[in-house]
This record gives structure tokens, C-alpha cells and sequence, in this order.
């Protein structure tokens, strides 16, 4: 279905336009948004595409995408929302959009009063930099979080840009405009963006060095989104370092390693866990 993905089996990404307010080099779309040869993204599309979602009643989630959704009109996102809202077995939807950072007028009163009859309705938001948390920024956010819309953040590892553990820990302001970090992600292999690429072990070690050391609420997921239509795939740095018995082995943000009971066949009933390292903080230690 030309401008619908459905990589996952409850959702579905509709791409609804292929204009940006930006282009950004890394974009996992750059070949298909702003060059005039796009799909045709028109209501005669659309309609196809909500049909697929009707017959579909697996797809509980539809991410609008593109482009920007946030380029479209008051009048055409709501006609979207409203047909997508229709539908009994749609549970919520979501926009993909970076308009709040790069064109954070866009945010308007009346925008946020039509999103707010949508509910219940998430944004992701595209941040690379804390630079980008600029007081038109954080008015546009504040705006979208008082219509009790949830805000996450999408961010792209980039060399040279914020693949750095300061950088990425003073992101932490992103709570401060209500915003949750919520992927981090490994920069997709695209064409002339291999000077923003950073190893894997970059992401682990910026994973490692925030876990622990703020809020967990400013930890995002670090993940791949694996080539040929694999899907995010999740990396985390190594914190199961083996097993001893029963005992399954961990090491914590500072290093130290710990014991935690995990029987492969313990059913609970006749090897009661002692709590005593829960009360005290002391215990577990290996």
C-alpha cells in the first residue's frame, strides 16, 4: 500500500506527506522526502490507505509520518485524525514531527485546541542538541503537554554532534519542558551520511554512562533499526555477567557485581527469597 508501512502487526506508520519544514542529511527517508517525486499524498491516497486500516483489525496504532505531519493544515490533520479516529479498533494515535524544534510557531493555540479533541494522542519530537531547548522551543512544548498530550524524544546519534555522555546527559532538559527521552537511535546506513555514523560502542557507552548516573525518566532506548525491514532492535551494554548456582550474576552502574536468586526450576513455594538485602541496601553483594 503506496505511503503505509506495516513492519509490526498492531501498527502501522502512514506517511502522509513528504514535506519537512527541515531535511535533515541522516534522514532514514531523505530519498523520498523534498525532491517532488514522493508518493502521491492526496485525500484519493489517503482514503486507500484508511481503508487498509479498517480492514485491518490488528492495528491498534497508527503513527502519522512522513515528511511532517505538522506541514499539513489545521484543516487536513484534522480531517485525518478524525477518519482515523473512527475507527472502533484504533486505539491511539501518534505524530512523528520536528516542526516544535525548527518551527516551533507552528504551535500554535488553535493547533493545540484541535489536537486535544484527538486524545488519546502521543508526539514524537526529532531533538539532536540540548542547543535546540530555546525558550520558543520550550513555549511550543509547554503548549503541546497542556493539551495533555505525552511528548517523547527521538534522537539520531551523530558523530561529532551529541555522541558524547555530557551532551547527551544535559538532554536531561528535555524533562524540564516535559518531554521523555525515548529512543536513541543508531544512525541508519544512508547514503552520504558516513560521517555522522559513530561505532555501536559509542551508544553502549553513552548508555552506560547515563544509566545510574540521572533519572532513569532521561534514559532512552538505544536501538538499530535493522536493515531490510527488521524493525528496531534494542542494544544494551552487558549487565549480566554469568551465573553461580542459583545465583544469577549482575553488575550495577558503578561496576560491582551482585547476586540475584534465579533458580531455573524454582516455582516459589518451598524456597522462600530472603528480603533482608531489600530492607537493608547491604545484602546480595557477590
Amino acid at each position: 500500500m503506496p505511503g503505509l508501512v506495516h513492519r509490526y502487526p498492531d501498527r502501522v506508520l502512514f506517511l502522509v506527506t513528504d514535506f519537512c519544514s527541515t531535511y535533515c542529511r541522516y534522514c532514514t527517508r531523505s530519498c523520498m522526502v523534498g525532491n517532488g517525486k514522493g508518493l502521491p499524498f492526496d485525500r484519493g491516497q489517503w482514503e486507500k490507505a484508511i481503508a487498509y486500516i479498517e480492514n485491518s483489525p490488528a492495528v491498534r496504532d497508527v503513527i502519522l509520518s512522513g515528511g511532517d505531519p505538522l506541514t499539513l493544515s489545521d484543516e487536513i490533520l484534522e480531517w485525518l485524525l478524525s477518519r482515523l479516529r473512527k475507527i472502533r479498533h484504533v486505539e491511539f494515535l501518534r505524530i512523528g514531527t520536528k516542526a516544535p524544534v525548527v518551527l516551533p510557531q507552528r504551535i500554535t493555540p488553535a493547533l493545540t485546541r484541535m489536537l486535544k479533541r484527538y486524545h488519546p494522542l502521543w508526539i514524537s519530537i526529532h531533538f539532536t542538541h540540548p542547543d535546540e531547548l530555546t525558550p520558543e522551543t520550550t513555549l511550543a512544548c509547554d503548549r503541546l503537554a497542556d493539551a495533555g498530550i505525552p511528548l517523547g524524544s527521538q534522537t539520531v546519534l551523530l558523530s561529532g554532534i551529541n555522541d558524547d555522555l555530557d551532551t547527551m546527559k544535559r538532554l536531561i532538559g528535555l524533562l524540564k519542558i516535559r518531554v521523555k527521552p525515548y529512543y536513541l537511535y543508531q544512525c541508519d546506513p544512508i547514503l552520504g551520511s558516513s560521517h555522522f555514523r559513530t561505532p555501536v560502542g559509542k551508544g553502549l557507552e553513552i548508555i552506560r554512562g547515563l544509566r545510574g548516573y540521572t533519572t532513569g525518566y532521561a534514559v532512552p532506548s538505544y536501538v538499530i533499526d535493522a536493515p531490510g525491514g527488521g524493525g528496531k532492535i534494542p542494544l544494551l551494554p552487558e549487565y549480566i555477567v554469568g551465573r553461580d548456582g542459583d545465583d544469577l550474576l549482575l553488575k550495577n552502574y558503578e561496576g560491582n557485581t551482585y547476586r540475584y536468586p534465579d533458580p531455573g526450576d524454582w516455582i516459589g513455594a518451598d524456597r522462600p527469597y530472603n528480603a533482608t538485602s531489600r530492607c537493608t541496601g547491604e545484602g546480595g553483594r557477590a
